[in-house]
């Protein structure tokens, strides 16, 4: 008997990746007439074409992307339905960590998961603990040779759609400690009810974890940035800038497309039609510069977290001044752009005249997906960060937000 290889994830410039991104793009546009569908379709294509793998070396079945062009495909993903990278960002942290401790993760083929299209998704916060200090409600208890879970968890982005939860949790003895465990197992209840403004199909809602069985070889050590020097810790912060410079990229377009197809202008406008008024072409452009600029940064940044990232893994130790690099360039990038993205979603009102506000056409997403993706972390406490490192050589925090 014999068996088939999974397929290898699409090469970044080939025509079939194209094709899977302007479905996942269509497939978004429709669903804005149909606030409650889920990206099924999308979901469906990431693990058909093995997206979640790209990351992972051509030696062990993956498509073995840089991480530059990890952030590229993030950007158009972002482009086409912000949701969808925004899905995937424990899953490509996880990935990494993978790749980096092999042994840690020995009793269970976990990169071969990875590689036949499986999704890893995380169940970490609780509403009412203070962001960054790492001590949770959720136990996991002795039961015999097994362990049972209980708890309950919030902003479990991406769980939803999972195929695999890595859950937190505190021990008999008050210690952290993690367990990886299926997204389908008796007891794991996933609530969609993420009510934010906007990235409203990420699944950022509530898991319940009811006295859910946990077997020993299911357990996996607790990490967070900072305690175990992780590298590539800004990764997770960076794909938030990513998903935001592809959504500036889809607002360019789109007032692109208003501007070009804008039936009527007004009697003290420069031009009749309005595709040649000077003024609005001018804001277009500042729109275009705009997505730019930000992608720019972005990918600047992504370079930066790949050598921290590519030291650790070759030379099997982080390097703590390519790490602090990598965070300060993360950090950078959402203080930098955050007010030059906030501004173009605004902007692109100003081609459309008032038939632009009417709900039809949804281009109230944008800024909502936005502001959403930048309260991540909040501003103001990085630029000191920022600050402090830059004046004073201060450390950066040693968390996960960094």
């Amino acid at each position: 008997m014999t068996t088939t290889a999974a397929p290898r994830p699409v090469a970044l410039d080939s025509p079939e990746l194209g094709e899977v991104i302007e479905a996942i793009a269509q497939d978004a546009r429709r669903r804005l007439d149909f606030p409650t569908e889920k990206p099924e379709l999308a979901l469906r294509l990431l693990r058909e074409h093995r997206l979640g793998a790209v990351r992972v070396p051509l030696a062990d079945g993956g498509g073995g992307y840089s991480t530059r062009e990890l952030f590229e495909l993030l950007i158009r993903l972002g482009e086409a339905d912000p949701d969808v990278p925004h899905i995937l960002r424990i899953h490509y942290g996880f990935v990494e960590e993978l790749r980096r401790d092999p042994t840690v993760y020995r009793e269970r083929p976990w990169l071969a998961e990875v590689v036949a299209g499986k999704l890893f998704g995380g169940a970490s916060s609780e509403l009412g603990n203070r962001v960054g200090v790492y001590t949770f409600d959720t136990t996991l208890l002795p039961d015999g040779a097994n362990f049972r879970l209980t708890g309950r968890k919030f902003y479990s982005t991406g769980s939803l759609y999972s195929d695999y939860l890595r859950v937190t949790a505190n021990d008999a003895n008050g210690e952290q400690i993690s367990a990886l465990i299926p997204a389908d197992r008796a007891g794991i209840v996933h609530v969609d009810d993420w009510d934010g403004i906007g990235q409203r199909h990420t699944g950022t809602g509530t898991t319940i974890l009811d006295n859910v069985l946990v077997e020993p070889a299911e357990l996996v050590p607790f990490r967070h940035v900072g305690s175990d020097r992780r590298p590539g810790g800004a990764q997770p912060q960076l794909l938030l800038h990513a998903i935001a410079a592809g959504i500036l990229r889809a607002v360019t377009a789109e007032a692109a497309t208003l501007l070009r197809e804008r039936p009527r202008s007004y009697a003290w406008g420069n031009a009749d039609p309005s595709r040649e008024d000077p003024q609005l072409l001018q804001i277009v452009g500042e729109l275009s510069a705009a997505a730019y600029v930000v992608e720019a940064a972005v990918l600047a940044a992504a370079e930066t977290l790949g050598r921290a990232i590519e030291h650790a893994h070759t030379h099997g130790q982080v390097d703590d001044e390519l790490e602090r690099a990598a965070s300060l360039a993360a950090a950078r990038v959402k203080v930098g752009v955050e007010d030059i993205a906030l501004r173009a979603a605004g902007a692109l009102y100003g081609v459309g005249g008032a038939s632009a506000v009417r709900q039809a056409t949804h281009l109230d997403r944008h800024w909502r997906n936005l502001r959403t993706l930048f309260s991540h972390n909040p501003t103001a406490f990085k630029a000191r960060a920022i600050g402090d490192a830059v004046v004073n050589d201060a450390p950066l925090p040693t968390v996960g937000f960094f």
